[in-house]
């Protein structure tokens, strides 16, 4: 086997929470310390103006998604983001991992996916990537052992 150079994860489900139910929100505001109303206030009214027209694709993402890799402090721990608006392919489908192992110069078997559903790790397992379904942080911390991966 391969050692394994390059790790890819997904966010919603394994880095942070899969939903932003209520609930779910009000945890993360909470454990990173957000200032509630703010958080809140970008999941309300940033989808209805993007759904009818009134926001573009790229400050919806501003307000929603990359909002949570600056809030989260992402980019200290990771080199780069592979999302799907700017690729034109999402999960499951294997373009978006193709992207992934073109932009990073990897070949298949040097990767590693991580994923909270099933189906997203069928196209990287069919492409030659290493997969872990992603169940609890001890389950994760055990397969990465199992592959020799040192995190």
């Amino acid at each position: 086997m391969a050692r394994i150079t390059t790790l890819f994860w997904d966010i919603g489900g394994v880095i942070l929470t899969n939903g932003w139910d209520r609930n779910s929100r009000k945890e993360a505001g909470e454990a990173f310390h957000l200032d509630w109303e703010d958080f809140q206030d970008r999941h309300e009214l940033s989808f209805p103006a993007f759904d009818t027209g009134q926001l573009s694709l790229n400050e919806y993402l501003d307000r929603t998604l990359f909002y949570r890799i600056e809030a989260f402090h992402l980019r200290s721990s990771f080199q780069v983001f592979f999302s799907s608006c700017y690729i034109h392919s999402r999960k499951p489908e294997e373009g978006i991992f193709r992207v992934a192992l073109a932009v990073t110069q990897r070949r298949p078997e040097e990767c590693l996916f991580i994923d909270d559903r099933p189906l997203n790790l069928e196209a990287p397992r069919r492409l030659g990537m290493s997969v872990i379904h992603y169940q609890s942080p001890d389950q994760l911390r055990a397969d990465l052992r199992q592959l020799q991966v040192e995190v």
